[in-house]
């Protein structure tokens, strides 16, 4: 058991990890800390790279100059043949000791002559920097590793031949300088400096902290105002609308939020009218037959005409009662979702003709003509039973809101890609200010007619949820006084969500 609660314990310290990577005020952090310490370190490397180029160098050409001088004076005391002159040994040992270096002077024969170390004195020295340098070319190599800078310098005898006019045409390399030369200052130096910058990075490194805690909690600030604002919300509905204008970003969420939250105040108070008008519209006929149940009770002797005339009016309620619970069951079932479709291919030519002729007897009784228009055959993968539905409801509206001796006009029609049912009316119409409501429940354009014209009110939002459970639409058209027009677009093949 214990076993289990450490492996809990560490699945949570896991997600907490996971989480707090995701964090913004995490990322805000870092990204300041990385763009702030990343520069520093940048900087400090790129001066201390650049002092020591530059030290390399001047120390360089220092020595350069110090042995050329020597080199010149080598062949006035005519030293790589006689290496005896105190002058010139004293002027070699004070640079080799001055830049704590060697200096080896190889003859014309790539003999050492003279090694300040006096290791190599008399040895062939042959190397790829003197072989340029008798060729004419100085070398300056720095060996970071080992700090130490090698030098090679030709011993050059200026105007050996001259031609009948008596100028110099040429110079002859006599020998070669090898001098190396120490950077130990100039790396004790860069070390100093190197410390130095360590203790400077450091202290804007603390800087920079501080400022990536305080950028970071500012910055996130208003998102947490916006959480703070939604938990209230959710911990209490209100109503009220949120502003946090601090970002572009805070205000398109804002946005976003309000519309969801003014939509969920639209549908909590179509839910209680919902609710309202499904208790009255269920309240009503049971009033009606206990009014009805009453008054045969309470009189005495009731004549058999009145008593089936008051029967017929309480099967009529209980009809009345029925068609509402069925219809509401039928919107029930509309609000799941689009699996519970039963798909097949079906004749929508058939099965239009089907249901207009079931229907034609109603509209017989008010003297409406039904027409149907097939211009072509059309054959679709639908639910039957929801399809029944939707050209059911729109004919009994076409003919329940018609005018005596009226018409009813269905169209089925078909593209490569839906069939379009257009059901046209020559009715009352519907006014413009009620076409947005027209799809909700229980609600009617004619409330004062609507007892005598029958139905529930439930019809259009039940023909309106079963096509959008086949990814079709329903589009409305109407004049008052003139007549309405429904037409409904489903795709031909039916797309599984």
């Amino acid at each position: 058991m214990k076993g289990n609660h450490i492996v809990w314990d560490k699945v949570k310290a896991g997600q907490a990890l996971f989480l707090s990577w995701k964090s913004l005020r995490l990322r805000i952090f870092l990204i300041i800390i990385v763009t702030g310490v990343i520069p520093c370190i940048l900087i400090k490397d790129g001066i201390l790279n650049n002092y020591e180029e530059r030290a390399v160098s001047l120390r360089t050409s220092d020595v350069q100059t110090q042995v050329k001088i020597i080199a010149d004076h080598l062949l006035n005391y005519n030293y790589l043949q006689e290496t005896s002159s105190e002058v010139i040994n004293a002027e070699i040992d004070q640079l080799s000791n001055l830049y704590d270096g060697r200096v080896l002077i190889i003859n014309s024969n790539f003999k050492v002559v003279k090694d300040t170390y006096d290791i190599s004195v008399g040895k062939t020295m042959i190397s790829e920097e003197v072989m340029k340098c008798f060729k004419g070319q100085n070398t300056a190599n720095y060996d970071e590793k080992n700090g130490y800078i090698e030098i090679t310098t030709p011993i050059m005898q200026q105007g050996v031949d001259k031609n009948k006019d008596g100028q110099t045409e040429e110079s002859v390399i006599r020998g070669v300088m090898l001098t190396s030369v120490s950077t130990d200052s100039i790396a004790a130096t860069m070390e100093i400096l190197g410390r130095k910058g360590n203790v400077l990075e450091i202290l804007i490194g603390m800087v920079i902290f501080g400022v990536a805690v305080v950028l970071s909690n500012i910055l996130v600030r208003p998102f947490d105002r916006l959480t703070d604002a939604i938990n209230e919300i959710q911990e209490g509905y209100t109503g009220e609308l949120i502003s946090v204008p601090d970002y572009v970003e805070t205000v398109h969420i804002v946005d976003a939020f309000n519309q969801v939250l003014a939509r969920m105040k639209r549908l909590d108070d179509s839910r209680q009218e919902f609710v309202a008008n499904v208790s009255h519209e269920l309240k009503t006929p049971i009033t009606s037959v206990k009014v009805l149940a009453d008054s045969l009770r309470d009189q005495g002797e009731v004549p058999v005409e009145l008593y089936k005339e008051f029967m017929e009016d309480i099967a009529e309620e209980i009809d009345r009662e029925n068609k509402i619970i069925n219809d509401l069951l039928a919107l029930v079932k509309m609000d799941k979702t689009a699996s519970d479709l039963n798909i097949s291919v079906v004749d929508i030519n058939e099965l239009t003709e089907i249901i207009l002729k079931r229907l034609r007897p109603i509209a017989r009784k008010r003297d409406i003509e039904v027409v149907f228009e097939s211009i072509r055959q059309v054959t679709a993968e639908i639910d039957e039973v929801k399809m029944t539905l939707i050209i059911t409801n729109l004919v009994e509206n076409a003919i329940k809101y018609n005018r005596e001796q009226g018409s009813v006009k269905v169209v089925l029609d078909a593209d490569h890609q839906f069939f379009i049912l257009q059901v046209s009316d020559t009715g009352i119409g519907i006014p413009e200010e009620a076409m947005e409501h027209i799809y909700e429940r229980f609600y009617r354009v004619d409330k004062s007619h609507s007892r005598e014209i029958g139905g529930t009110g439930l019809g259009l939002a039940i023909t309106r949820s079963a096509v959008l459970m086949h990814r079709g639409s329903i589009k409305l058209t109407s004049v008052e006084g003139e007549g309405t027009t429904f037409v409904v677009r489903i795709p031909l093949n039916y797309i599984a969500s």
